[in-house]
């Protein structure tokens, strides 16, 4: 811990935590309060599915596109235009009388315009500390996160069930502009300048780690997204059992993320947490008892805020400063790419197999990120004594002869 206390002490990076966690709340805010909100506009869960599907497609499509953004623009710019839109597209939402489609189409411009503040924030914070801290400032990150997601559902339910699904979404519009301004008026993102990059869009991801990166992040989060179908099959939407499961899959990343994350990263560091996770998940398959489940979660949670923090920092290792955000777009919509079909996958399970089947998917999901991380070891590098810093971009230097 004592490399998390001298980290915080840096100057700038406790701010900058705080700031971009609470400009990321909303994203585990969001979709609850889309679903909640249109099924009572429509009666329908099923059309609230089409809006949420809507906005996840906006998200997957302005991940790279957006974040690339960054180093034509500006930081700042990129970030108040897309807040600002996002905004508006969530207050058309929750106030405008809409047809169905027009709910769509507005969920898929806030889902367009969603902030890269994620990209923006892990492309910073490089140039906030130095080579030795940037290890432990990637597994903290990774870590804290999970902060959103074990808070953020609760804050949201409790306010679209006991206040109405309009105040959530308004809430959600509050805490996106304020989080947002306090994200783009830290002093650290005005001194960071991302360099134009000069390859073709899309050029990154042809890079072997982004590429890896980009397809764990697939497996990984599917295995959390079936996971998460599983938990709500298994108990139902109405006890506190799925809520308290799920909060404690989320503090087992939290726990391992703070305990295991800065340890120095090999080539096999992220088939080795990966590992964890998959264990974890298949142990949840021999019971469906609140104990067994809860007791195995938190096991495959040790190992998930630690693979991600091995994602982070071998991305950061391996492309110029001027292709980090777009490589950190690429493994976000990876990312969301891997929740809709651990999902969906688990979804059709559930209909044919019960809650039982949504576990196995998830074992699946993460036993292949074993397989992929195993058999792919040589594409990831050796971490272990060198700078996790981005390359440097260089251009020609005229000469007088």
């Amino acid at each position: 811990m004592s490399a998390y206390r001298e980290l915080l002490r840096t100057p700038g990076v406790a701010r900058i935590i705080a700031a971009q966690l609470t400009a990321r709340f909303p994203n585990g805010m969001t979709s609850l309060a889309i679903l909640l909100h249109i099924e009572r506009q429509t009666g329908s869960y099923g059309a609230a599915g089409l809006v949420l599907a809507a906005a996840s497609v906006g998200q997957a499509i302005a991940g790279p596109v957006t974040s690339r953004w960054m180093g034509m623009w500006g930081i700042r710019r990129v970030l108040t235009a897309t807040t600002a839109v996002c905004a508006a597209a969530l207050l058309v939402v929750a106030l405008a009388p809409l047809p169905l489609v027009g709910f769509m189409a507005f969920g898929f411009v806030a889902g367009l315009s969603t902030p890269p503040v994620q990209s923006a924030v892990r492309t910073i914070y490089p140039k906030l500390v130095n080579a030795r801290q940037l290890t432990p400032l990637f597994s903290l990150d990774a870590s804290l996160q999970e902060l959103i997601w074990i808070l953020a559902p609760v804050v949201i339910t409790i306010v679209a069930t006991q206040v109405g699904t309009v105040p959530a979404l308004l809430l959600i519009v509050a805490v996106l502009v304020g989080g947002g301004a306090w994200f783009i008026l830290s002093p650290e993102v005005g001194r960071v300048r991302i360099p134009r990059s000069r390859r073709a869009f899309g050029k990154v991801l042809g890079k072997p780690v982004v590429l890896l990166a980009t397809v764990i992040g697939v497996l990984l989060i599917g295995a959390c997204a079936a996971v998460e179908a599983g938990v709500v099959a298994t108990f139902g939407h109405g006890g506190l059992e799925a809520g308290i499961v799920l909060a404690i899959f989320s503090i087992g990343s939290l726990a391992g993320g703070l305990s295991f994350g800065h340890i120095p990263m090999g080539p096999w560091a992220m088939a080795r947490r990966l590992l964890v996770v998959a264990v974890g998940l298949s142990a949840t398959v021999f019971s469906l008892t609140f104990w067994w489940i809860g007791g195995s979660l938190l096991l495959a949670g040790i190992g998930i805020a630690p693979a991600l923090a091995v994602m982070f920092a071998m991305t950061s290792a391996s492309v110029k400063f001027s292709e980090t955000a777009e490589a950190y777009g690429w493994i976000g919509t990876g990312q969301l790419i891997g929740a809709a079909a651990g999902s969906a996958v688990a979804g059709f399970l559930i209909d044919s197999s019960g809650p039982p089947g949504a576990y196995w998917t998830a074992a699946g999901f993460a036993l292949a990120g074993v397989i992929v991380a195993a058999t792919c070891v040589r594409g990831f590098p050796d971490l272990r004594h060198r700078d996790i810093s981005p390359i440097p971009d260089t251009e020609p230097v005229s000469t007088v002869s």
